[in-house]
């Protein structure tokens, strides 16, 4: 592949993050028109990886590749295949249409350019996830669309809703996320790649390992938590606290759909085993049927097409389980024949809330001579979802149940499973789209009328699409799903997509049953709710009152836990921090045999010969006998004036042995340290008064002595044993050879601070003044003695003025 295409992939990855940065700027100079402006570049890439479509129809795939971390071989690659084109192109074509959308929808608000810049950058974040070719960039990217969404779920911040949902979504993606991480790890590990093209035909390997249930539970976790799974699908519907677009784009093609994704991937590196099998289909199942009994229990719009939402990713996630070619076809038809119709029916609710000011189903009807583009949206996403003939809903509907159409109990059981589930989201679309619609006109808060034609583009087209595209049913398989499940089965895939209805066939009939359940389900829809509200008033718990209950908890335990250690108590800390420094110094040496240096043994020589006493002159006793005596005075000091300079003498002493043993600027910044010390704690204990004596309980001395000598003790232990090996020249060789040459420098003390500890100097530096700083700040802010505030001196003036009078 040449350097341009290589460029013109990873800019389809990566454009939307500049356009999320130039988003702020775009909207202040075009204004209203900012959201027509910012979906060419979703448009543009729409139409870039279409040029992709014939040559991976040829089962062929394309690689991109970016260099990354070179020293530790890391690329930043990219491929696409069947599966990531799909899914690339449902993000960028969708989220062009939701751009334009979301651009009328939040006109006038104060910060539309930062909503559409959030927006373009969690379009970044899932496309970057379906294309990433290196495990750790899809690590990346994956994280990123958990960021982006907390911004975008939190963006009415002002609401405690808002914040709690995006804190949730947060926790639990991030949970999720954490456990990809460490597969990703692993699975490198064991395989010595980093890129998913690279485990081809590693599959059998990986499946008989003994860390494949490890590494299938850490990826089952991040795509469980990531696609809304029971019993984690709790944070999807508090995500509705977003703004509509945002809920329109991560239901359908974004977020959500990143586990399915991510399943659907690993498929040939981690699937076909009974524990994939099983876990799958029953999680699944069970999401599948608990998703669509809550969006009846619901009456908001966004509500109840979130919860389906959720029965929709449990349905993906059971086919997926299945693996057979039926079960993997019907994934990739009912993945974009969900994405159609979903982000339709939320920019529907999202239209009907902008017009009327209720997303109360039980309080609208008759909207459609009001509303009639948007009852054609409506319409045309609901057929799909129901799954009706001619839709792409219908392709999907019949894939699914030649899946299971063998002879066996347990596929007659999850068959069951299916067609009630099916029938159940049959029932919740025929609602969306009749309720709200026909009938006569209810009062609603706001008197309705049509959307602007920005909000009505997308609902439309995406209607159209899910029967246009239909309609040519076998340009779509050849092209779209045929490439898309032979990837992710690995092996070539034939079609078996066809409108033809027919009447003998137990697949036509199970539709049949399916649309006939569905439309009992929509008259008796008012009665279910009511069992199921019921039902849950009786339960009287929710999973997402558990994670309240956890969440506080955490918050109690996190509390308990800083009083515990972070008591105020100087004393304290003083004792643990030497504490940890005794048991750090002396437990390694001791266990190393350290105190062999204190005697003489056969094995290790004369040892007292090497620790005998170095000949030191006159002068150097005198500097050692100050030392010891500015000990003793500091340990008797008789108040605590004295005990400040005795520290200081000894200080001095210390410098004295640095400066006469060849070490000058270490002398001179133990002078300097010396004196500002006593000058800084003389003013300081000027508050206090210098003539006393402190007066400690004896086992505070006792304590307190204790840890000085064992501290002590080990330090110098330690240095015995250092100073007793063989002493290994090579570092000061090199900084004595590279000093003048490379650095420019002679003195070497300076050179390694300023040069080769250079990021480590300034570290330091930042830490004194970001201190500094808060010092200066605490002494500004400090109210002089007898002051009051404003507020409170103006009171009592006015106070004694009334008393006065």
């Amino acid at each position: 592949m040449g350097p341009s295409l290589d460029a013109s992939i990873a800019l389809a990855a990566l454009g939307p993050f500049l356009a999320a940065a130039l988003a702020p700027v775009v909207h202040r100079f075009a204004g209203r028109y900012a959201g027509w402006v910012l979906a060419v570049v979703p448009a543009s890439i729409f139409i870039f990886l279409l040029g992709f479509i014939e040559p991976i129809a040829s089962r062929r795939f394309v690689q991109a590749s970016l260099e990354w971390v070179p020293s530790y071989g890391l690329n930043l690659s990219f491929f696409i295949d069947g599966l990531s084109l799909t899914f690339a192109l449902t993000i960028s074509g969708i989220g062009a249409l939701i751009i334009l959308y979301a651009g009328s929808y939040l006109a006038g608000h104060p910060h539309q350019g930062r909503f559409l810049g959030f927006m373009l950058a969690f379009m970044g974040a899932m496309l970057g996830l379906v294309l990433a070719d290196n495990m750790l960039a899809l690590f990346m990217f994956w994280e990123l669309t958990s960021v982006t969404s907390f911004l975008l779920i939190g963006f009415d911040h002002a609401r405690q809703a808002a914040r709690r949902g995006a804190i949730q979504a947060l926790v639990i993606t991030n949970i999720g996320g954490m456990g990809l991480l460490l597969g990703v790890i692993l699975v490198q590990q064991l395989t010595g790649t980093w890129e998913i093209s690279g485990l081809r035909g590693l599959g059998d390997g990986m499946r008989e390992h003994g860390l494949y249930p490890l590494v299938l539970i850490l990826f089952l976790m991040a795509a469980f938590t990531k696609s809304a799974q029971f019993p984690l699908h709790f944070w999807l519907p508090n995500a509705m606290e977003a703004p509509t677009p945002v809920s329109a784009f991560l239901h359908s093609a974004t977020m959500v759909q990143g586990g399915v994704y991510l399943l659907s991937r690993m498929t040939p590196f981690l699937g076909g085993t009974d524990m994939w099998t099983v876990t799958l289909v029953s999680f699944g199942g069970v999401t599948l049927i608990w998703g669509a009994l809550g969006s009846i229990r619901q009456t908001d719009l966004k509500q109840m097409l979130a919860q389906t939402t959720i029965a929709s990713l449990g349905l993906l996630v059971l086919l997926i389980g299945l693996g057979n070619e039926a079960a993997i076809a019907a994934v990739v038809v009912y993945f974009i024949a969900h994405a159609l119709y979903k982000a339709g029916l939320f920019m529907v609710a999202g239209a009907i809330d902008h017009e009327t000011g209720t997303r109360d189903i039980t309080l609208l009807s008759g909207l459609s001579d009001k509303m009639p583009l948007t009852f054609i949206g409506a319409a045309l996403a609901a057929l799909s979802m129901v799954g009706l003939p001619l839709t792409l809903g219908y392709l999907g509907k019949e894939e699914m149940y030649l899946a299971l159409a063998d002879a066996d109990w347990r596929s007659w059981l999850l068959l069951a499973v299916l067609v009630i589930g099916n029938a159940l989201l049959a029932g919740v679309a025929m609602a969306l789209a009749i309720k709200p619609f026909l009938g006569p006109l209810a009062t609603t808060p706001k008197s309705p009328h049509e959307a602007p034609i920005a909000m009505l583009i997308g609902p439309l087209v995406l209607g159209g699409l899910g029967i246009g595209v239909a309609v040519m049913t076998d340009w779509f398989a050849h092209d779209i799903v045929v490439p898309a499940a032979s990837t992710v089965l690995d092996v070539a895939v034939e079609s078996h997509l066809s409108l033809a209805l027919k009447p003998t066939s137990i697949l036509f009939w199970l539709s049949v049953l399916t649309w006939v359940l569905g439309v009992l389900v929509f008259l008796q829809m008012a009665a279910i709710r009511t069992t199921l509200r019921r039902l849950d008033a009786a339960i009287g718990w929710t999973l997402d009152q558990g994670f309240d209950s956890v969440m506080f908890g955490l918050i109690r335990f996190s509390g308990a836990v800083t009083r515990f250690f972070h008591h105020g108590k100087l004393e304290l800390y003083l004792v643990v921090v030497f504490a940890g420094l005794a048991l750090a110094v002396m437990v390694p040496v001791l266990g190393m045999g350290g105190m062999d240096v204190l005697l003489p043994t056969h094995e290790l020589g004369d040892w007292s010969a090497k620790l005998s006493w170095p000949d030191l002159r006159i002068y150097e006793w005198g500097v050692i006998a100050l030392a010891v005596l500015g000990l003793g005075a500091l340990l008797t000091a008789s108040s605590r004036l004295v005990a400040i300079l005795a520290l200081g003498v000894q200080g001095t002493a210390v410098a004295l042995i640095f400066l006469l043993f060849g070490a000058p600027d270490l002398a001179f910044t133990q002078f300097m340290v010396e004196i500002l010390s006593v000058v800084i704690l003389t003013l300081v204990m000027t508050r206090l008064r210098l003539d006393e004596r402190d007066h400690r309980q004896f086992e505070d001395w006792a304590r307190d002595g204790t840890l000085a000598i064992v501290c002590g003790a080990g330090v110098s232990l330690l240095l015995m044993v250092v100073l007793s090996g063989t002493l290994d020249p090579r570092m000061s060789d090199f900084f004595t050879a590279t000093s003048v040459p490379i650095a420019h420098g002679h003195n070497i003390v300076n050179v390694i601070l300023v040069d080769y500890r250079g990021f480590d100097t300034l570290g330091e530096i930042s830490v004194v003044m970001a201190a500094g700083i808060a010092i200066l700040a605490l002494i500004r802010g400090k109210k002089k003695p007898g002051t009051l505030a404003p507020d409170v001196a103006k009171r009592q003036r006015k106070s004694a003025l009334k008393a006065a009078k």
